[in-house]
């Protein structure tokens, strides 16, 4: 299950986030800090996949643009990682030069 979905540029300004479960907001900003912060520090070689608490971390960079998907243990991380490629071609369709 999704627990949660980020859009976050390269200077770690989150420009969209959308919560799944009820998280109270001082506990929303630690957390995208520390998720923005994990999955910025990695390098491209690196998988897109990090084990982050009791949840797993997907993410995908486009141009300037990190992508972060936060799903339970057991959801499918290549499923979540093909669903980030496909929301990004639907905004790209419907607005263009995403």
């Amino acid at each position: 299950m999704i627990k949660f979905f980020l859009m976050v540029n390269k200077q770690g300004q989150t420009r969209l986030s959308r919560y799944y479960e009820h998280v109270e907001i001082t506990k929303r900003t630690m957390l995208e800090a520390e998720v923005i912060k994990n999955c910025l520090s990695r390098s491209k070689d690196e998988c897109s996949f990090v084990e982050y608490k009791d949840f797993k971390l997907v993410y995908r960079q486009y141009a300037a643009l990190f992508i972060v998907v936060g799903i339970d243990q057991t959801e499918n991380e290549m499923a979540v990682y093909e669903l980030i490629h496909n929301f990004v071609e639907v905004l790209d369709k419907y607005f263009s030069r995403v």
